[in-house]
């Protein structure tokens, strides 16, 4: 069976990077340079969202499903600085090829990674592989759109059509799912300003939950499993929340009904 790792990567304005690309005096503080970055980007197309190149990851977790096990987690610890954070993740793919699947990881997520891999100058051969290495991979990999190593949940189930998106919150819900719990992406930057990375973790990894179930609603949808492999898929999953004792699993699990 080929391992599933479920990701999601949780991100803050990169305030470093755009004193560098502004120039901005020393004195400006990172709540201000934040908010000019949004005034232009609002300005610029309506939205205060900013372009990938200007966030910086904060934490990345995963759900992986190998041999008759699942587990989610976020990566490296909470003091953990961006690179190894980064690192991590693409070295989780070169050591063991897995299936990716996420929601709007093709729009966002892995465009982040990217570019963010790229400033502190981390490898990640197989990853990037597009056949030369293994020929394989011409024919399937990550990087392609329309290739199935890396699903993209909302892409796919939205016909690849950008007006047919859909928020991971509102497909959960609606199929059942406890969706966002206490904390949504707008909330991540105050929090983190607060110093509450543990909660900022703890969020991602909820997300990664609803995005590894919708995943199996999926595949029993499109018949990879059957009616019983699926039950057999959200017991396993029943099975890892019983065993936590973090609160925000506790949440879950209680609003999981």
């Amino acid at each position: 069976m080929t391992p599933i790792l479920v990701f999601d990567i949780e991100t803050v304005p990169d305030v470093a990077g755009l004193r560098r690309l502004w120039d901005l005096s020393p004195e400006a503080s990172d709540e201000a340079v934040v908010e000019l970055a949004s005034q232009r980007r609002r300005q610029a197309t309506g939205s205060d969202f900013l372009q990938c190149h200007l966030h910086r990851v904060v934490a990345i977790s995963c759900a992986l499903r190998d041999r008759d096990a699942v587990r989610v987690w976020s990566l490296g610890a909470a003091g953990d600085d961006e690179a190894e954070l980064v690192r991590r993740f693409f070295d989780g793919i070169d050591k063991y090829t897995p299936q990716l699947v996420s929601w709007n990881g093709s729009g966002f997520d892995l465009p982040v990674l990217h570019y963010r891999a790229l400033f502190h100058g981390i490898a990640a051969p197989k990853y990037w592989d597009l056949g030369e290495d293994d020929r394989d991979f011409k024919w399937n990999n990550y990087i392609s759109r329309f290739h199935a190593r890396h699903v993209d949940l909302m892409d796919l189930l939205a016909g690849y059509q950008n007006r047919a998106f859909a928020p991971l919150t509102d497909i959960a819900q609606l199929c059942g799912l406890p969706g966002k719990l206490g904390m949504d992406g707008s909330k991540v930057w105050p929090a983190w300003r607060e110093g509450r990375i543990e909660a900022i973790r703890d969020y991602c990894e909820t997300d990664v939950a609803n995005t590894y179930l919708l995943y199996q609603r999926f595949q029993c949808m499109r018949g990879a499993l059957s009616a019983a492999a699926h039950d057999h898929e959200i017991a396993l999953f029943r099975a890892f929340l019983a065993e936590q004792k973090a609160e925000h699993w506790k949440e879950f699990a209680a609003a999981w009904k």
